[in-house]
């Protein structure tokens, strides 16, 4: 266990402690944002990235992935906020939270096994698209200064680490945002800060239990909404945990990310927080910026609310174009630019997959409906791929009074109809045999077409013998088909 806490906390103490930082800034003016989208006041989300991002340092599945107040998650609390205000949003929180904790017990994680990869790469090209669009209003209508300065940004990220020495050892974004603060303070140009997107906290957080009544009608006011958060944020969450798994190379626990995410959404709500997830745009900057162990995400916590709390003249000065760049040097980093060069080599299901995962995504700023749509197109895709694979041959066999069915391949709902069809029921014979050994059977459609192949070949005067039955076959076609019960054929065939 020593070892377990040396390697998560204090293997990367450098490169955690500056990435954190760098997270910390970037933090600032995205949980502003969010909140303002929620129709809350900026502390809500400022409150609630420090409350998530400290709670998750310890209880998180997923060392190095940062967690705090999202846009996905923002944007389901806004009818809720307009229609009954901030104490029910705390309240959804909550509930949120004990919804989520029950899942990582429950073990609901699981579920990502059928989340294929073209899904998790649209997914991730969506959130890369949106993370950009979400920065175009801060270079809408501005004066030439903020290109200047946006360009510069960029420039200093992605140059800064070819200087000798010092260019890989402090993070870039950390280095573009201090230059671009200096120049900004001596120049005196006419630009956005931190401090115009809201009203920065100057107190500590305190403990707040949610005013509203403790009955079924505050329940049924906040279920709907705590639902949601519950399963965008564990959607997001297990995403980002993947894409970072992949990024680091290491494996995370999903399940105790699901209880972590619980512990951190009710720590959020008594804190005056609103809900919140992973962010993947920020896991990304901690990881590019050198973050791997859960210093850095503890750090950026703390940090975040000292800078708020304590630096707030300080922090309020930073120009928006210097956390513009850096969020477009996410955008970048997170689009999956392989994914175009792949269109021409991957099937075109595949392409599908992906490509409509990210419209919808996009389209509907919902990542859930965008993930649902994808695993519900790969899901097609794949049964109908499956039902493809079914071969059924026959031969003649005892002077032509027996006609043998050879059956190969997988029949369930996307395959039985291909399998009814596949016998000729005109045909004269005293004996039917269909050999199932090569074949399996994996559902009631299945098992109901076997019955019309089977009572369709008795009704023509022809004996059937069904052979080669697997284990798992057997058990379905034992257990739900009626051929062999008169009453059921009866009344399957319009008998009274």
């Amino acid at each position: 266990m020593f070892r377990s806490i040396q390697q998560e906390w204090f293997s990367n103490i450098k490169g955690d402690t500056l990435a954190g930082i760098v997270v910390a800034l970037a933090l600032i003016p995205e949980a502003i944002a969010f909140s303002i989208i929620a129709g809350v006041d900026p502390k809500v989300g400022l409150y609630a990235s420090f409350c998530i991002a400290v709670i998750i340092a310890f209880t998180g599945g997923r060392p190095g992935m940062i967690s705090a107040a999202t846009g996905a998650m923002a944007l389901l609390m806004v009818t809720l906020v307009r229609d009954h205000g901030l104490e029910y949003l705390l309240a959804a929180t909550l509930l949120t939270g004990v919804l989520q904790i029950a899942a990582g017990y429950l073990k609901l994680a699981e579920l990502m096994r059928f989340v294929s990869r073209s899904v998790v790469t649209g997914f991730v090209n969506a959130l890369a698209i949106l993370i950009f669009m979400a920065q175009l209003p801060e270079l809408t209508g501005v004066t030439w200064h903020v290109y200047v300065m946006t360009i510069a940004g960029l420039g200093i990220i992605y140059l800064f680490p070819y200087v000798p020495k010092i260019g890989k050892t402090i993070p870039s974004p950390l280095v573009c945002i201090v230059v671009l603060t200096a120049v900004y303070l001596l120049s005196g140009m006419d630009i956005r800060t931190v401090g115009d997107m809201g009203e920065l906290p100057d107190t500590l957080p305190i403990f707040l239990w949610p005013d509203v009544p403790l009955n079924l009608e505050t329940l049924w006011i906040i279920l709907p909404t705590s639902i949601m958060l519950t399963v965008v944020g564990l959607l997001e969450s297990m995403m980002t945990a993947t894409i970072v798994d992949d990024l680091t190379d290491t494996p995370s626990d999903k399940h105790r990310e699901c209880k972590g995410q619980g512990i951190a959404n009710i720590g959020s709500g008594l804190l005056g927080g609103m809900a919140g997830c992973a962010m993947i745009g920020q896991s990304v900057i901690n990881v590019k910026s050198g973050g791997r162990g859960r210093l850095s995400t503890l750090v950026a916590g703390v940090l975040l609310l000292i800078l708020v709390v304590f630096l707030a003249d300080w922090v309020s000065l930073i120009p928006m174009a210097a956390l513009v760049a850096v969020m477009i040097m996410v955008s970048i980093g997170t689009f999956s630019w392989a994914s175009i060069r792949d269109l021409k080599k991957h099937p075109m299901s595949t392409n599908i997959v992906m490509l409509a995962t990210v419209a919808v995504t996009v389209g509907t700023h919902n990542l859930a409906i965008g993930v649902f749509v994808g695993v519900l197109l790969a899901a097609m895709f794949f049964a109908n791929k499956v039902g493809n694979i079914l071969y059924i041959g026959s031969e003649e066999a005892d002077d032509g009074s027996r006609r043998i069915y050879n059956v190969v391949g997988q029949v369930f709902f996307a395959s039985s109809e291909r399998f009814g069809n596949a016998f000729d029921f005109k045909e004269t014979v005293q004996k039917v045999t269909i050999d199932l050994s090569r074949a399996h059977f994996w559902d009631i459609s299945a098992v109901q077409t076997l019955d019309r192949v089977v009572i369709k070949f008795r009704r023509e005067g022809t004996e059937v013998e069904l052979i080669g039955l697997n284990q798992a076959t057997a058990t379905i076609v034992d257990r739900y088909a009626i051929h062999d019960d008169p009453a059921a054929v009866e009344k399957l065939m319009g008998g009274h």
